[in-house]
């Protein structure tokens, strides 16, 4: 089942969405192969903390978010994975590590890698282990409105 907010928010917005279900998948490369689809195009969502703020960082579920990167790119001291205790409050209509990449539903900035504007298309966990979303890359723009910033390593 689709995070309500999330559905709420792209369906006010207008937006052309598929969701597909898939069985139940935990990490990026399972979702991607259970859901079929592209690990480019599929949109890992990680939550990462820049000093003391909480915000979300979006690479391609082949790639793992350069921390060094993003730390550098936000004008950080430090950044560092928080434990899932840490955020879990944050998501309240999502399964604990199926949260999609719109910080903005969650009162948090969004840093998204710049490879995932070469697909025309992302897709991304939907609140759920067994529900994506795919929508155009550009409506992800406009509606996530994500930093663009070199963040994924290898």
């Amino acid at each position: 089942m689709l995070a309500k907010q999330l559905r709420s928010f792209l369906d006010a917005h207008q937006v052309k969405y598929v969701v597909i279900q898939h069985s139940p998948a935990f990490t990026a490369q399972e979702v991607a192969a259970s859901a079929h689809v592209s690990g480019r195009e599929l949109a890992k969502t990680v939550v990462v903390r820049l000093d003391d703020e909480l915000v979300l960082a979006v690479v391609p579920a082949t790639r793992q978010v350069d921390l060094e990167s993003l730390c550098r790119a936000a004008g950080a001291g430090r950044a560092e994975l928080p434990s899932e205790s840490d955020f879990r409050g944050r998501f309240p209509d999502c399964q604990p590590g199926a949260m999609p990449p719109f910080g903005n539903l969650y009162q948090m900035p969004v840093y998204a890698d710049p490879s995932l504007a070469g697909e025309r298309e992302i897709a991304f966990n939907a609140g759920t282990h067994t529900d994506l979303v795919r929508l155009s890359f550009e409506d992800f723009r406009r509606l996530a409105t994500p930093r663009l910033v070199e963040i994924a390593g290898g």
